[in-house]
C-alpha cells in the first residue's frame, strides 16, 4: 500500500461508520483498524496490542534521527444513538452510531500514519487508538494500566475533535483550555419520614434538599471569579411517594463543569462545605458523591500550543480559526495532565450538532485534516527543532 489517497480514506471512514461500537466493546473496529494498519509499509512500524485493554492499539513509527517521541491520539468508540441520517452507509449496529464523529477521527489518524509509514519521520511518532472516550474514561484507564512506558511513552501528545460549526477542513484551536472538565454529582439526603399532619415527628428531606439546591446556586455567583468560568447544574431530584407523607429521603443528581482542574476542585470543596452545613442545619445525613474519572479539563500546553497555532495560522493551505472554550467534556484532558500537548478542532461543517442522530460530517474535511497535521508534524520535527 502506498499513502492512502482521499478516495480510499473516504471508503475507510464509511466502513468505520457502519460498525460503531460502545466503550470497551470495540472489537470489530479494532480488527478493521489492525487490517488497515497491517497493509501499510511495515519497514518502520511497530504495532502493539494490550491484553489488559484489548481494543486499544499503539503504533510506533521509528524516526530516522529521533530526539523525541510525538504522540497522536484518536478515539475509537461510538454512542448509544439510533442513527437517523438515511445514508447508504449508515450504522449496521442497531442503537449505536458514530454520532460524535470518531469515525472521522480514526480515518484522519490512519491517513497521517499512512503518510509517515511511507515517508519516515525524523522523530518517533506514537499513534494511540484509544477505546472508551465517551464513557469509561479510556485515556485514564490506559495511563493507570501502565501502557505509556519505555518507547511507548510520548514526550508530547496531540489529538483532534471534529466540529460541525467550523468549515470543512478548518483547524480550530486556542491557548489555554479547549474543553471543560466534568464531574458527576450525586447527593443523598436522609431525614425521617412521617405523616404530613405531624411535621414535628418527622425530618423533611424535601425541605433540606430545597435549601441545599438554593445554596448551591451561590457557588458560581459568589465563590468563583467572574472572569473565570464554571458551571454546576442539578438536573434531577427524586423524593417522596405521595402528597400527604413527609419524605424521609431525597436524591439530587447533577454535573459540574470547569475550565481548569483547580476550578473543579474549588467547586467540589464548596459543595462539600454546603452539604456539611445542611447536615448541621437540618439534622439530616447528607452523602455526597463526586465522580470525575478521567474527564479532566483539556488544558493545552502553552509552549506547544503557541507553536501549533503559529504554524496553522501561517500555513498557506490551512484555514485556521481561533475558537472559544467549550463546556463539553473530553477524556484527552486526563492525558494532557500527564503529558504536555495540544488538542484542536477539525471542522466538518454540518447543520447537526455532535451527539445528534442526524450528524453528517462533510468528508472533504478528512484529506484537509491529514494534510494539515502531517504538515505540522514535519514542521515540528524539522524547522522548529532549535526552538524545542
Amino acid at each position: 500500500m502506498t499513502v492512502l489517497n482521499e478516495e480510499q480514506l473516504i471508503q475507510i471512514r464509511r466502513h468505520l461508520h457502519q460498525i460503531p461500537e460502545l466503550a470497551l466493546q470495540e472489537t470489530e473496529t479494532h480488527a478493521y483498524l489492525m487490517d488497515v494498519i497491517g497493509k501499510m509499509n511495515q519497514d518502520h512500524l511497530e504495532v502493539k496490542e494490550f491484553p489488559e485493554l484489548p481494543t486499544a492499539i499503539m503504533v510506533l513509527v521509528q524516526g530516522s534521527a529521533p530526539v523525541r517521541t510525538i504522540g497522536y491520539r484518536t478515539d475509537i468508540d461510538a454512542l448509544p444513538v439510533e442513527e437517523q441520517t438515511g445514508l447508504p452507509y449508515k450504522s449496521t449496529h442497531s442503537g449505536v452510531m458514530h454520532a460524535c464523529g470518531h469515525d472521522i477521527h480514526m480515518t484522519v489518524a490512519l491517513g497521517v500514519l499512512s503518510y509517515f509509514s511511507e515517508y519516515q519521520p525524523k522523530d518517533n511518532l506514537l499513534f494511540f487508538f484509544q477505546p472508551a472516550e465517551e464513557s469509561e474514561a479510556g485515556g485514564k484507564r490506559a495511563y493507570e494500566l501502565g501502557l505509556f512506558q519505555g518507547q511507548w511513552k510520548p514526550d508530547e501528545f496531540y489529538g483532534l475533535h471534529d466540529n460541525p460549526e467550523l468549515p470543512a477542513g478548518a483547524i480550530g484551536c486556542r491557548m489555554g483550555t479547549l474543553f471543560a472538565g466534568t464531574t458527576e454529582v450525586n447527593i443523598d439526603i436522609e431525614g425521617k419520614g412521617g405523616h404530613a399532619a405531624f411535621p414535628q415527628d418527622a425530618n423533611d428531606a424535601v425541605v433540606a434538599a430545597a435549601s441545599l439546591i438554593m445554596q448551591v446556586q451561590t457557588i458560581i455567583s459568589r465563590s468563583i471569579d467572574p472572569i473565570d468560568s464554571g458551571v454546576i447544574t442539578l438536573g434531577k431530584i427524586e423524593a417522596g411517594t405521595i402528597r400527604n407523607v413527609i419524605a424521609g429521603h431525597a436524591r439530587i443528581e447533577g454535573t459540574i463543569r470547569g475550565l481548569t482542574q483547580d476550578m473543579i476542585l474549588l467547586i467540589d470543596q464548596r459543595l462539600k462545605d454546603i452539604c456539611h452545613g445542611i447536615e448541621a442545619s437540618f439534622g439530616v445525613k447528607v452523602t455526597l458523591g463526586l465522580n470525575q474519572g478521567g474527564y479532566w479539563p483539556v488544558e493545552n500546553n502553552p509552549a506547544l500550543t503557541k507553536r501549533f497555532i503559529n504554524y496553522m495560522a501561517t500555513a498557506p493551505d490551512v484555514n485556521f480559526i481561533e475558537t472559544k472554550p467549550a463546556m463539553t467534556g473530553e477524556d484527552f484532558g486526563y492525558l494532557l495532565a500527564k503529558f504536555p500537548g495540544t488538542m484542536f478542532w477539525l471542522g466538518v461543517e454540518d447543520d447537526s450538532q455532535l451527539h445528534s442522530a442526524t450528524l453528517t460530517p462533510n468528508e472533504a474535511a478528512i484529506q484537509r485534516g491529514v494534510d494539515a497535521i502531517t504538515g505540522f508534524l514535519e514542521f515540528r520535527m524539522n524547522a522548529e527543532e532549535e526552538q524545542a
